[in-house]
């Protein structure tokens, strides 16, 4: 298995985009996945391509280490999930805690199902954007759970992966000055122009950070965290 190799869960949104260009500072060759699961924000998937598209003109180098994009369609898990995210319901805080946008088992199943990719592949590392620093609550998104799973999958699989999750302790803010630290401004208009965060899918309003409802709470965590990130540019 190729140590100086990435496969990347690649969403299409901010986070997953930051850590693609993590990814591509670290590593020669670097391979991006993306889930269609029936996800009422089915538009950041349409998004993918385009900031893909965009990285040669961020750094040609980071181009070159690019590889193959791949899609896996997982309709079972939007079958099987009542939730904001996968039906037209109301995004409110439920009733256990836990925000109706919550997918059970969705982060469990992305990794599982990328660890079986990247054992085809040949790579180790397996590159995700979870954190819970800036986020909705979601326990799949914990860092013991993705050490959890680490253990799991690589007993499982009889193989070593690495899950690393560059952004689990930080801020949203901070997120925006990594993806500064990385690509420089570039690689922030990028993001702004070329990823999504909002659940509902909304790409009509473009704001200084992106484009969104700008009222869900993934925009509302995006909007305060470019507020945090141009503030301390300043």
């Amino acid at each position: 298995m190729r140590d100086d190799a990435a496969l990347v869960l690649f969403s299409g949104g901010q986070d997953s985009a930051t850590c693609l260009a993590w990814a591509l500072d670290r590593f020669a060759h670097v391979e991006t996945l993306g889930f269609d699961y029936g996800q009422r924000h089915k538009v950041e998937l349409d998004c993918r391509a385009a900031f893909r598209a965009a990285i040669p003109a961020i750094d040609p180098d980071w181009a070159a280490r690019l590889g193959p994009d791949h899609v896996l369609h997982l309709d079972a898990l939007g079958a099987i999930s009542d939730t904001a995210l996968t039906r037209d319901a109301e995004i409110r805080m439920g009733e256990e805690g836990l925000p109706t946008t919550f997918v059970p088992g969705r982060n469990i199943v992305f990794l599982s199902f990328a660890a079986a990719l990247a054992y085809r592949r040949g790579i180790r590392r397996i590159v995700a954007g979870m954190c819970e620093t800036d986020y909705s609550g979601y326990p799949d998104c914990r860092d013991d759970t993705i050490k959890a799973l680490q253990v799991a999958l690589n007993l499982g699989m009889e193989r070593r992966f690495v899950l690393e999750t560059p952004l689990m302790w930080l801020t949203k803010g901070r997120t925006w000055r990594l993806a500064e630290t990385l690509g420089g401004r570039d690689l922030v208009a990028a993001v702004v122009e070329h990823t999504h965060s909002c659940y509902l899918g909304d790409r009509s309003h473009r704001h200084h950070w992106g484009f969104g409802c700008g009222k869900c709470p993934a925009c509302d965590l995006r909007a305060k965290g470019w507020a945090e990130y141009v503030s301390e540019r300043l």
